[in-house]
């Protein structure tokens, strides 16, 4: 496979899973807007802290032998059918450890009732287990548009059943259940897109491999699940579930898309970049020409956010009519800091496909560490108002320094020079500055700055942006 190969793969696993990530963000983004008019702050609050606490337990399914299974230059099918055992029990281990959890988790963050919350959440490991071998032969044959119908219809059906019974008044549930029916609708999707059939064979010699390497993987994706979440299991220990709700809504819209632009780098870059380990020319290709697509998908969005901030949260309510409006300004420093944090997202799948799992999980431990660090000092120091966006300015203050970090190891370890990297973001800086400008002129027109009228104007001209940019872009490829 030569270099045209690899970039073609590139391009059209961005470009579906792309797709697919922007239709998957706007059901979400619709559906939760709708889902919050009927829910109190306080029950946001806590759906949220349950939410979080399961995407950590997630982080164990499969002890990282999908990631090893991608990588992995060949593999027998009693090697799978190992590994599929192997991988259910994990997941039913850590169900129990859950449930035994539960009561504790109640206690620690003084929430009635919480702790029932997590028999949905443990019923979720075995259904995401039993899908990790499917969606790994799906990334691993580069399927990319069969993994991109199944996360649309997983977000599909996960929107629609959190909407549903939170229409129905099921309250804190609706989002809850929401959140574990996607790990149904992902094993049924996942098993219809590349059917598997265990079969009764298990033998831990078979696996001994891939086990070895899942669970250094396993590491990576443990402190990327904590890191991921952290925020809001601090955020609701030190201020309670009203100030997380609004924490909450600034942080999904800002960072959710970025959060999914890492899954799909991963998806698509790790796959391929495995397969160029160990040419180094073809591999920097595929990087810069990477880091230049993702900028692509994301600035306008983010610096769209950034514009419509105030108009948008002010349009939020919750179910007794308080507007979200406070939201505002964390939402603009999250914002800027998904900028940051997407541009660090691709050293994670080159460490990975170049065989160094543990470096990868050092740096995801530092910027777990950093983060953790700097919201404890902000809920030791601050009341909820004031705290709220602090938090959201400590993750913008940990990116510059993990950057200039993750600079000095291209460099030192590929000979990717920073100017490299920084040609691949004039397009999108350049895109970007005009629709800031579209927007900030439209807005002097008569009626420019109601709410309303001011987030269709930010929509319209990011819109346009996203049109101009892709087909500059298709123009004019990475050499």
């Amino acid at each position: 496979m030569n270099d045209g190969d690899h970039q073609r793969h590139l391009r059209r696993g961005f470009n579906w899973l792309g797709g697919a990530t922007v239709l998957a963000k706007v059901i979400d983004f619709s559906t939760i807007l709708a889902v919050l008019t009927f829910l109190s702050k306080e029950q946001v609050g806590v759906a949220s802290l349950v939410i979080s606490t399961g995407m950590v337990i997630e982080a164990f399914d499969g002890l990282g032998t999908g990631d090893a299974l991608v990588q992995a230059p060949t593999v027998a099918k009693r090697q799978l059918d190992s590994l599929f055992w192997f991988i259910l029990g994990a997941a039913f281990l850590m169900g129990a450890v859950t449930l035994a959890a539960a009561p504790g988790l109640e206690a620690l963050y003084g929430v009635t009732g919480m702790a029932a919350y997590f028999i949905a959440v443990a019923a979720k490991q075995p259904m995401v287990a039993a899908a990790v071998i499917p969606l790994a032969l799906l990334n691993r044959d580069l399927k990319y548009e069969r993994i991109a119908v199944v996360n649309v219809a997983a977000t599909l059906g996960a929107a629609l059943t959190r909407l549903g019974l939170a229409a129905a008044g099921a309250g804190a549930w609706a989002l809850v259940a929401g959140y574990v029916s996607s790990g149904l609708y992902t094993l049924v999707g996942a098993t219809l897109a590349r059917p598997f059939r265990p079969g009764a064979h298990f033998r831990l010699d078979d696996i001994c491999g891939l086990v070895r390497f899942g669970f250094r993987a396993a590491a990576v994706n443990l402190f990327e699940q904590v890191f991921k979440n952290i925020d809001f299991l601090l955020v609701g220990w030190f201020y309670g579930p009203a100030p997380l709700a609004l924490y909450r809504v600034a942080f999904d819209i800002a960072m959710e898309p970025v959060m999914a632009v890492g899954t799909l780098i991963n998806r698509t870059a790790l796959p391929v970049f495995a397969r160029l380990a160990g040419d180094r020319a073809g591999l920097t290709q595929s990087l810069i020409w990477s880091l230049r697509r993702l900028a692509l998908l994301t600035a306008p969005l983010m610096v769209g956010l950034i514009l419509a901030a105030d108009p948008l949260t002010a349009l939020i309510h919750d179910d007794h009519g308080l507007s979200y409006a406070a939201a505002a300004l964390p939402l603009k420093l999250l914002a800027a800091a998904a900028l940051l944090r997407v541009t660090s997202q691709l050293l994670t799948p080159l460490m990975m496909a170049s065989g160094r799992p543990g470096l990868a999980a050092q740096l995801s431990a530092v910027t777990l560490t950093l983060l953790s660090a700097g919201i404890v000092a902000v809920g030791a120091l601050l009341p909820a108002e004031g705290g709220i966006i602090a938090v959201a300015a400590v993750w913008l203050a940990i990116y510059p320094p993990l950057l200039a970090w993750g600079a000095r190891y291209l460099e030192r370890t590929w000979a990717i020079g920073a100017a490299s990297v920084v040609r691949a973001f004039l397009l999108p800086a350049a895109g970007v500055a005009v629709m800031a400008a579209v927007v900030w002129t439209l807005r002097l027109l008569p009626g420019g700055d109601r709410p309303a009228v001011s987030v269709a104007i930010v929509a319209v001209a990011m819109a346009a942006a996203y049109g101009g940019l892709f087909r500059y872009d298709r123009e004019k490829p990475v050499s």
